[in-house]
């Protein structure tokens, strides 16, 4: 019996780092373009066996991706200068096996998806991989980046609970096999005299 306890000891702390290094940001470069700041990225996470699950049933999965800028000031908290939020619906279509990806700036309503980019993708690996790269998003305006100060950008990723049907947000409570939190702050130092 206590070989049992033993062995569950050992191994809960590996099986607990293996899912921290499942879920991370492997990647974040902030760019200064001429008319603002931009986030690439490169996100590592496999999709919880229950969301994944959901999904092969033709249960849409809904992510929010959301960037936040914030001025360092030494006398007060940080003040925030932007912030920006990207809106994902991965779906399956079992009539044509194809993965659907929808991508907006606004949130998913009820009543249609409005104004989003849409593609198709043959695989999950494929569909999942556009979601896990971030290239060039617009975070700020180049206006409110002030160049002789630092900033700092906290980049977060989620699965978004709220936009399931309702008795699976009813069930996901609490539970850990729902859980999906991708996050990353970094500094943005101030820019070169010229």
């Amino acid at each position: 019996m206590w070989l049992l306890w033993v062995g569950m000891f050992c191994l809960a702390p590996q099986a607990s780092a293996a899912q921290a290094a499942s879920t991370e940001v492997g990647d974040l470069r902030l760019d200064r373009g001429d008319d603002g700041l931009y986030l690439s990225a490169t996100l590592q996470f496999e999709l919880p066996d229950l969301a994944e699950d959901a999904l092969q049933k033709g249960i849409p999965m809904f992510f929010v991706a959301d960037a936040q800028v914030l001025r360092d000031r030494w006398y007060w908290s940080d003040r925030q200068v932007a912030e920006t939020t990207r809106y994902f619906r991965l779906s399956y279509q079992p009539l044509t096996r194809r993965w659907r990806l929808n991508i907006s700036s606004t949130p998913f309503t009820n009543s249609g998806l409005g104004v989003v980019l849409g593609q198709n993708f043959d695989n999950y690996a494929d569909a999942l991989s556009a979601i896990q790269r971030f290239s060039r998003w617009k975070i700020a305006e180049r206006d409110v980046i002030e160049s002789d100060a630092v900033h700092t950008v906290n980049f977060r990723f989620r699965l978004d609970m709220s936009q399931l049907p309702r008795p699976f947000q009813i069930g996901a409570v609490g539970r850990s096999g729902w859980n999906l939190l991708v996050s990353r702050s970094q500094r943005l130092g101030a820019e070169p005299a010229k």
